[in-house]
């Protein structure tokens, strides 16, 4: 198990980017949270298998097709096991 800790910048508030992270996340069975930040990034925890979290990295440099994605800073954590994943406010 791991966990990343990213912040994702660029056109990624306004386009529902939270949204489909966390159904993205869902779907490839990960734990964690997503939130906006008054800056304009995305900031978000992904954890588990490191495939799968390595699929969901991949996935945050594309972004939704509304979003244009320019950066996203990643730093790798000790996983903390939450049990669900959350939209964070």
């Amino acid at each position: 198990m791991v966990r990343a800790h990213v912040f994702i910048t660029g056109q990624v508030q306004g386009v529902s980017f939270r949204y489909y992270t966390r159904q993205e996340a869902l779907v490839l069975g990960l734990t964690g949270w997503v939130k906006n930040l008054p800056d304009g990034r995305v900031e978000a925890v992904f954890e588990g298998d490191k495939h799968k979290v390595n699929a969901m990295l991949a996935w945050c440099r594309q972004g939704t097709p509304s979003a244009a994605v320019t950066n996203v800073n990643l730093t790798w954590e000790t996983p903390q096991k939450p049990t669900s994943f959350e939209i964070n406010h």
